[in-house]
C-alpha cells in the first residue's frame, strides 16, 4: 500500500463560508430557559447567546487563522488503509533541532482536534539542557478538522491504528512512542495492539481508563482484583464515575447508536454545534478559564471542517460497533511499556490494578489539578510527566533504538 509526499498546508476558509456562518447565526432561533437552570439543564442560555453574539460580530477568523498557521507547521499526506482506499490526512508536524529526537505521535479525541497540541509542541520539541527532545506529529483523525473522512461503514480501531502507523513510517519515523487521550487513548492502545516492537516502542495516556479484569482473559488479575478491597480513593471515583457515566454521557449514547440524525443539527446548525461541545469544554475541565474567542476558535475547527462537523462523532459508533461493546475491547495487552497521567478532573478513573490489563504499567502520576483536556489544561504537567517516562533514568529511556532525545 502507498502513501503520497506530504503536501504543506494552509487554512484558509473561503469568504463565502465566513459569510454564510454570519448568516446562520444572524438567524439563530434561541430556546427558552427554566428559571435558575444553570448548568443542570446543559449549556446555560445567556453563555450562548454571548458567544454567538461574539461569533456573529466580534470574532475575527482570519486573525485566529493566521495565528494558527504560524504555530503549527501542517500538511497533508495521502494514506492507503484496506478495504478503505486512499486517505488524505492532515497533521502537524515539527522536528525539533536534535536529530536523535524521540519520534512521537500525539493523538486526540473528541470533542479535541488538532489544536490541543499547540500548547505542548514549543515545549516537546525544545533543545534544553538535561532534557529529552521529540520529533512530533499530531494528525487529523479521518473525519476531524481537514482530514478526509472515510466514506464507507467499519473503521475503527485497526483502520485508525494502520492509518496512524502508515502515516509515522511514511514520514521516516519507523519506529515512535505514543501519548494520546480521550479516543486518542483507545487509538493508542490499537496502535500498541496492532504494531508493538515492530514500530510503536511506548505509550503514554492521560485518559486512564480500562476495563476490569475479566476471569476469560486475565484470570488471575481477575481473582486479585475479586479479592483485594479498594481503598476509599477508588470507591469514591468509581462513584464519582458512575454518577458521570448515569448523568453525563447521554452524548455518548447518541453518537454511538445514531450519529446520523444528530449530525443534522450539527452541520446545518453552528449554534447548535456551538452548544453541543462548549458544555463539554465546560463541564470536563477542572475550572479552566475559557476565554470566548478560545472557545470560539475550537468549535470554528468543527464548523469549517473537510468533512463538516457530523463526521466527527461517528467515531463513537465505529469504535463501539453501535454501542454493541466497549471502546477497550479492541485493545488487547501487550509487553511495550505504558504510563498513565492522572488528572483529577478525568471523568473516567479506575482503580489502578485495572489499568494493568493494558500492558505492562512502567509510569503513573498523579496530578493535582487538570482535567479532560490536559494538553491544552496543563501543557506544562503533561509535558513533565513526557519527559520523565522516556528521560534519562525514566522506565522507557531509549525505548526507540538510536533515539534518546539528547544531544550527542
Amino acid at each position: 500500500m502507498s502513501t503520497s509526499p506530504e503536501q504543506p498546508f494552509r487554512i484558509f476558509v473561503p469568504d463565502a463560508e465566513l459569510e454564510l456562518l454570519r448568516l446562520k447565526l444572524a438567524s439563530t432561533c434561541f430556546p427558552d430557559e427554566l428559571e435558575e437552570a444553570g448548568w443542570e439543564y446543559g449549556a446555560p442560555l445567556a453563555n450562548v447567546r454571548r458567544l454567538v453574539a461574539r461569533w456573529r460580530d466580534w470574532f475575527d477568523w482570519r486573525k485566529a487563522e493566521e495565528a494558527i498557521n504560524a504555530d503549527l507547521l501542517q500538511f497533508t499526506k495521502d494514506v492507503e488503509v484496506e478495504r478503505f482506499g486512499v486517505l488524505n490526512v492532515h497533521y502537524v508536524h515539527r522536528r525539533s533541532v536534535r536529530e536523535n529526537a524521540v519520534p512521537l505521535l500525539f493523538v486526540h479525541g473528541w470533542p479535541g482536534n488538532f489544536l490541543e497540541v499547540r500548547k505542548v509542541l514549543p515545549l516537546l520539541t525544545a533543545s534544553e539542557r538535561d532534557q529529552p527532545c521529540f520529533h512530533v506529529v499530531a494528525l487529523s483523525l479521518p473525519g476531524f478538522g481537514f482530514s478526509e473522512a472515510p466514506g464507507r461503514k467499519g473503521f475503527a480501531h485497526k483502520q485508525y491504528a494502520e492509518l496512524a502507523n502508515r502515516l509515522m513510517v511514511s514520514l521516516g519515523y519507523e519506529a515512535y512512542v505514543v501519548q494520546g487521550g480521550d479516543w486518542g487513548h483507545y487509538i493508542a492502545g490499537s496502535l500498541a495492539t496492532y504494531y508493538a516492537h515492530t514500530n510503536v516502542k511506548a505509550w503514554l495516556s492521560n485518559y486512564p481508563t480500562a476495563l476490569p479484569p475479566q476471569v476469560s482473559t486475565t484470570p488471575w488479575k481477575w481473582l486479585k482484583n475479586l479479592l483485594k478491597p479498594y481503598t476509599r480513593e477508588e470507591r469514591e471515583r468509581l462513584e464519582a464515575m458512575r454518577e458521570f457515566q448515569t448523568k453525563g454521557t447521554g452524548y455518548f449514547h447518541e453518537q454511538a447508536t445514531k450519529p446520523q440524525t444528530l449530525g443534522y443539527s450539527l452541520a446545518d446548525s453552528p449554534v447548535g454545534l456551538l452548544a453541543w461541545i462548549y458544555e463539554k469544554l465546560v463541564s470536563w475541565t477542572d475550572g479552566y478559564p475559557w476565554q470566548d474567542d478560545e472557545v470560539l476558535e475550537w468549535v470554528s475547527i468543527y464548523w469549517f471542517s473537510r468533512a463538516g462537523p457530523a463526521a466527527s462523532i461517528r467515531v463513537y459508533h465505529q469504535m463501539t460497533s453501535g454501542f454493541e461493546g466497549p471502546p477497550a475491547a479492541g485493545v488487547r495487552w501487550m509487553s511495550i511499556p505504558l504510563g498513565f497521567a492522572a488528572f483529577p478532573e478525568e471523568h473516567n478513573r479506575v482503580p489502578r490494578r485495572w489499568l494493568r490489563t493494558l500492558g505492562k504499567v512502567v509510569f503513573e502520576s498523579e496530578h493535582s489539578r487538570g482535567g479532560h483536556f490536559a494538553a491544552h489544561e496543563c501543557p506544562n504537567e503533561l509535558v513533565g510527566d513526557v519527559r520523565r517516562m522516556f528521560g534519562k533514568g525514566g522506565p522507557a529511556f531509549g525505548v526507540v533504538p538510536g533515539k534518546d532525545g539528547y544531544a550527542s
